[in-house]
């Protein structure tokens, strides 16, 4: 998705924009993350970026990168509220993980 971006909301994890026909929810955290694909997403039930991560083993997990809702069927508040569930997905993970951390 290099072409022109229109951002609509950002939170610490996530930024939202407007795309022609779609709006865009993209993983803050998967920024830079080569897109090996673009195929259907059944969680959400759109069109997904995703990249591959892989742990200290070499096991390679297929993660999303970017999420594309199509406007004639989601509005953006739906949007939204997706991605405040996962900022606070992000959050309670970095509070078990960094709680030192602000």
């Amino acid at each position: 998705m290099q072409q022109q971006r229109n951002l609509i909301k950002k939170g610490r994890f996530y930024f939202i924009y407007d795309h022609d026909l779609d709006f865009v929810l993209e993983d803050k955290t998967k920024r830079g993350l080569e897109v090996r694909e673009n195929i259907f997403d059944e969680k959400y039930g759109v069109q997904a970026d995703k990249g591959t991560i892989y742990d200290l083993n070499g096991v390679g997990y297929k993660v999303g990168i970017r999420w594309y809702f199509p406007k004639s069927k989601y509005r953006l508040d739906h949007v939204i509220k997706i991605a405040e569930e996962m900022e606070l997905r992000y959050k309670a993970l970095r509070e078990m993980t960094c709680p030192d951390d602000e």
